[in-house]
């Protein structure tokens, strides 16, 4: 039956992108709260952060580790995302201090 195939193929897919978006947001909110922004950011910055943080922090870590699969429910794939997140909310408060100042 293939259309019981795709439907579990991309009842898969769905269950993927929720994992990844789900902790994704708790990586990027875990980052804030460590870093407070000052600047308004939104939810949907945060989400992106947290998500952008998850691919990169497991990529980086899948790299250093290449005998692993890993993936972001993973303690260990929590806190690569996370330090990630970190890394790219200084980056952004770098870049926006850099950025020449203009009323407000």
């Amino acid at each position: 039956m293939p259309e019981l195939e795709l439907a579990q193929n991309a009842q898969h897919w769905v269950n993927v992108v929720l994992i990844w978006v789900g902790f994704g947001t708790l990586a990027g909110l875990l980052a804030k709260v460590v870093l407070p922004v000052q600047e308004p950011t939104g939810p949907v910055p945060t989400l992106l952060l947290g998500i952008v943080g998850s691919v990169i922090g497991l990529l980086a870590l899948s790299f250093f580790l290449s005998d692993r699969q890993l993936n972001p429910v993973s303690p260990l794939g929590f806190l690569a995302a996370t330090a990630c997140a970190f890394g790219l909310l200084m980056l952004y408060r770098l870049i926006y201090a850099c950025l020449p100042k203009t009323k407000r």
